[in-house]
């Protein structure tokens, strides 16, 4: 069997991405804009920022967030352990919630809703991506129950 190698020469392709920000100035008031990313596959990506019309030429003045989410939110996070019976509650409105099931069958009801069992191996999680003033939170509450063998981990972590 005979043949050739060599290498195939591709050109490099143009892209171009859009994603709405937001300038978010030091007294709280908030300017979304479009912030453009282009390349013609040959290096970094140019960016540049307009007014939402994607025409008019923007500069942001103060902190640029994506919109609804905050600079700097602080973040509370939770780690309990249940061993045996006993209920954990996640109260409404947290970020995420993660269950990791060691051992049992422990059962998680949203909202008050039905029981479901979680098998052992199981891990779970629940989360929004955008948090801040204006932001998502999961709207469920959380209870985690076990009984005599259940051996599970919840975790949680909320915007303050």
């Amino acid at each position: 069997m005979s043949g050739t190698s060599g290498s195939v020469s591709a050109a490099a392709a143009a892209d171009a991405e859009y994603e709405i920000l937001c300038d978010v100035q030091a007294n709280g008031t908030s300017t979304p804009f479009l912030r453009h990313y282009t390349t013609t596959g040959s290096g970094a990506p140019a960016v540049s920022d307009t007014a939402l019309d994607g025409t008019t030429p923007y500069t942001p003045t103060g902190s640029v967030v994506r919109c609804g989410t905050s600079p700097n939110p602080q973040i509370d996070s939770t780690v309990q352990r249940q061993t045996g019976a006993g209920t954990m509650t996640i109260a409404a409105g947290a970020r995420s919630v993660t269950v990791i099931v060691y051992a049992g069958s422990p059962t998680v009801a949203l909202s008050g809703g039905t029981a479901v069992p979680l098998a052992a191996g199981t891990s779970a999680t629940w989360s929004v991506d955008q948090g801040g003033k204006s932001g998502e939170t999961l709207q469920d509450s959380f209870a985690f129950t076990g009984v005599a063998g259940n051996d599970f981990l919840v975790l949680s972590t909320r915007e303050l």
